[in-house]
């Protein structure tokens, strides 16, 4: 195999591999010899066919397709390894030449990673932000735990009131006339959840067990079904059930109950001090983002598109991953969503552009600033990923292989990158707003 490197435009290049005519003739035969016993002609028994008569028949080309696509994913292996260029896209390939008896040609257009020009990166101002946590978010996140410790009792002695959880039984009609899909029996609906067509839960608040109520409704303009969009109907409603949420008062006993503490009071300071420690983590998380996108908004880098593309397909087929774990399809989910592959695709760009750009900068100041991660920075990391993952960490580095080693210590090296400068921020108060001209700004 034989490699020629064309640089182009926008970082871009292009490869240009060679490979010898005997190892074409070779993957011909192979593909020939595979597929033969398929091949039936006449006169000769099935899968005893010559490949000359074949050939002769159906022309040379026939297993030529096959030959290359058998050929071309060992010898771009071989051209990314040899290539001196850093290579970060998948190729576009193009077959240059194939025919039995000649070298096969094909080329493979590659992103070749940009250049970094860093601005400031060490100083960089950011707005300083308190972990401040109110009494009234205490009493959220208390209120929180009090409905999940909620239960539901029957009522019999009112009427349907918002919140409610009711069972009914419904038909809808257009014109007089029922129309398919609208009917329903024994059918759960929470009160205020909009889980029903705008105004339907509205006309039943009031109403009492065993009433046949009319709700009259129009369905929205984009409604699914084309024969019901922008029409008004009519549901006859019977209401069979009223159930209620009670929520445990917020006492001492209460909070025995879904805390290790004793008291109400206690329970209250730790659900402060978790707040606080979510903030605090939230708050370090904005930082880091604020001081990255002022680097990379400083700095000069011109990232070809080729290279987003694959960030792209990364990100649409980690997402892909995620739905098959939820036991979901990417088909599925197209088809609950209205969307198809080229928008996702176009939907995930900004956060492939965003990515890219994080690590390229990152990876600019690791440079600049000659940050290294050691021996001990990759077994402190193993030995956290093997409590993560319950395991030994001999175990855990059998499971990675030698492969990974080289890459976990480059992410080490990213993130002391990103405590560097972070470390070197500037916190600044933010501003106040200026009063609105002809308001009194201490009014």
């Amino acid at each position: 195999m034989s490699l020629q490197v064309e640089k182009l435009e926008n970082n871009m290049a292009r490869l240009t591999v060679e490979v010898a005519a005997e190892e074409l003739e070779n993957a011909i035969n192979n593909v020939f010899l595979k597929q033969k016993k398929n091949i039936s002609i006449p006169g000769f028994r099935k899968g005893k066919v010559p490949r000359q008569i074949v050939e002769k028949m159906y022309g040379k080309e026939i297993f030529y397709e096959d030959a290359a696509n058998e050929l071309i994913p060992s010898a771009y292996e071989k051209a990314y390894d040899e290539c001196e260029e850093e290579i970060v896209s998948s190729p576009r390939i193009t077959i240059v030449q194939l025919e039995s008896g000649k070298p096969f040609i094909f080329t493979a257009e590659v992103a070749l990673k940009p250049e970094v020009v860093l601005g400031q990166y060490k100083g960089v101002k950011v707005d300083k932000v308190e972990a401040v946590v109110s009494d009234e978010e205490v009493d959220a996140e208390i209120e929180k735990e009090r409905e999940k410790s909620a239960r539901t009792v029957s009522v019999t002695d009112r009427a349907v009131k918002d919140g409610d959880q009711t069972v009914i039984d419904f038909e809808g009609f257009q014109d007089g006339v029922a129309f398919e899909g609208g009917k329903g029996e024994n059918y759960p609906l929470t009160i205020g959840s909009g889980t029903f067509i705008p105004g339907f839960e509205d006309q039943l608040i009031g109403k009492n067990i065993g009433e046949t109520v009319e709700v009259n409704v129009t369905f929205p303009e984009d409604y699914q079904a084309e024969n019901l969009a922008g029409k008004p109907v009519v549901f006859k409603v019977e209401i069979k059930e009223i159930k209620e949420k009670q929520l445990p008062q917020a006492d001492d006993e209460f909070a025995a109950e879904v805390s290790e503490f004793d008291t109400l009071d206690e329970y209250k300071a730790d659900v402060k001090k978790k707040l606080v420690e979510k903030k605090e983590k939230e708050i370090k998380a904005t930082k880091e983002n604020a001081v990255i996108e002022a680097i990379i908004a400083d700095a000069k880098m011109d990232i070809p598109e080729a290279m987003i593309e694959t960030q792209q397909r990364q990100l649409v087929d980690d997402f892909a991953q995620r739905l098959r774990a939820q036991g979901l399809s990417v088909e599925q989910y197209f088809q609950f969503t209205g969307l198809d592959h080229g928008k996702l695709m176009e939907q995930v760009k900004p956060q492939a552009e965003q990515r890219i750009k994080s690590r390229l900068v990152l990876e600019a100041v690791v440079k600049a600033e000659n940050i290294v991660a050691d021996e001990a920075d990759f077994e402190k990391e193993i030995a956290s990923m093997a409590e993560a993952y319950h395991m030994e960490a001999d175990k855990v580095k059998e499971m990675l292989g030698e492969g990974s080693k080289e890459q976990i210590m480059e992410d080490i090296a990213i993130n002391k990158a990103v405590e560097f400068v972070v470390d070197n921020a500037k916190e600044t108060k933010p501003r106040a707003k200026k009063a609105p001209k002809g308001e009194n700004a201490e009014a």
